[in-house]
């Protein structure tokens, strides 16, 4: 299961609310890409697609393919600002490691 921290969900709701589509909820994936392999995606998604598993956090609605779900059950997701800027921050406790720039991860 995926969790979004108060924060998290404060700012996807913002970000909705600034776009001028019709938006269900948002998209987490882990795609391949990087330089250990794979990356965190996050989007905005329309509609659910066949075969996704679906979280619902204080009624916002979260998309993750099957395949995804392998990789991130457990994982909690925050919203982050600090100095060097803001942005999301994924705190998955089955990645095994990730490279320098923290951009990318392995599993």
């Amino acid at each position: 299961m995926i969790q979004l921290t108060e924060q998290a969900v404060s700012r996807v709701r913002e970000v909705i609310a600034a776009e001028s589509g019709k938006f269900a909820g948002i998209r987490v994936a882990v795609v391949g890409g990087g330089c250990s392999g794979f990356q965190y995606s996050l989007n905005l998604e329309s509609d659910e697609k066949q075969g996704d598993q679906i979280v619902e956090l204080e009624g916002l609605r979260v998309f993750v393919d099957e395949q995804s779900m392998l990789y991130l059950d457990g994982t909690e997701i925050d919203y982050v600002e600090t100095v060097q800027g803001a942005g999301f921050k994924f705190n998955n406790p089955n990645v095994t490691g990730s490279c320098g720039c923290g951009e990318s991860l392995q599993f």
